[in-house]
């Protein structure tokens, strides 16, 4: 899962959506460092992507892509989930997302001194162009993976993956949707555990 996915999971504990915010850029066992609710929600964004990486669906999805882009499927395939999350975000949440993604900056903002480097570069970034919103937009989708693909040191191709995202629309569609269930029960209970 991706940024938007992650936080929408994490949502309301600010703790843990700090800390899912910021556990891709917190390496091996430096989560010790944190404040216990920043903690859970490092370690609960480290489930939630072995949850996803394993998953039948996800697997399914990445499969299609694996030819052209090999280990980076699994990444493209988190990138594109953010994407259906956005774009279909009412079905999902009752906050509109429009309001939810700028929650989400102000929040960050709050806590800046906590954040890595690298989350405190994401996050001007994303919140100079709403990015967490303008993921429904596929064209957005298109720019985010140039933006991968230039930071990435030998060429992965990743930067014109918006095109099978395009042609399988429907299937990584569903293949989302039926996943975005399976995956709220498994934080539900998740949090009921670290509460």
């Amino acid at each position: 899962m991706n940024f938007l996915a992650h936080l929408a999971l994490a949502a309301p504990d600010e703790g843990l959506l700090v800390g899912n915010f910021i556990a891709d850029h917190v390496k091996g066992n430096r989560w010790q460092q944190f404040v216990p609710s920043v903690q859970a929600g490092i370690l609960l964004h480290r489930a939630i992507d072995y949850f996803a990486d394993t998953h039948p669906l996800v697997r399914q999805s990445a499969q299609r892509l694996r030819p052209r882009y090999r280990h980076y499927a699994g990444v493209l395939v988190d990138v594109f989930y953010d994407h259906f999350l956005a774009a279909s975000w009412n079905r999902y949440m009752e906050v509109p997302l429009s309001v939810f993604s700028k929650e989400m900056y102000v929040l960050m903002n709050r806590h800046y001194e906590l954040l890595p480097p690298t989350s405190r570069l994401f996050l001007r970034y994303a919140a100079k162009r709403d990015i967490l919103a303008a993921y429904a937009q596929v064209e957005i989708i298109g720019y985010v993976l140039q933006g991968m693909a230039r930071r990435i040191a030998r060429p992965s191709g990743i930067e014109t993956a918006t095109e099978e995202l395009q042609t399988q629309y429907h299937e990584f569609g569903e293949e989302f949707a039926q996943f975005w269930d399976e995956i709220v029960r498994f934080v539900a209970e998740k949090k009921q555990v670290i509460r």
